[in-house]
């Protein structure tokens, strides 16, 4: 699988890869759903535990919701050195485009708390009929 989104934090890479869900959108309610893969993967030398995360999602019309919690669908994934976590989650928006990125807090014995970023990534539709100027 490509992911065309990555950022590398202190080893820490996360990479992301949004989809389109047409079948879970609803164009008449202003429902607009995507699936986003993430792949999480421990280049660094320590053991890091996902604790919490932290999403800013912003829709095209500028409204920003942000979401907080711990860890990532129900889990708190450790990674050894070298180790990859990956899992699928969804963002429904009210407008046909939008994007969002964040952060994961990962805990190790004898470390600072890592903030890794979690790209940016663009949630398009072909629904989205406005351009940029």
């Amino acid at each position: 699988m490509i992911f065309p989104y990555e950022a590398n934090t202190n080893g820490m890479i996360v990479r992301a890869r949004p989809s389109f869900l047409p079948d879970e959108s609803d164009l008449a309610r202003s429902r607009f759903v995507w699936a986003y893969n993430i792949e999480i993967e421990n280049r660094s030398d320590h053991v890091w535990k996902l604790t919490r995360r932290h999403w800013r999602i912003i829709a095209a019309n500028g409204h920003v919701q942000t979401v907080d919690g711990d860890g990532v669908i129900g889990q708190m994934p450790v990674l050894e050195p070298g180790e990859v976590f990956r899992y699928t989650s969804g963002a429904p928006l009210n407008t046909p485009s939008g994007m969002m990125g964040g952060k994961y807090e990962f805990e190790c014995a004898g470390q600072p708390n890592l903030l890794a970023e979690i790209p940016t990534f663009s949630l398009d539709s072909p629904h989205e009929t406005s351009r940029p100027s």
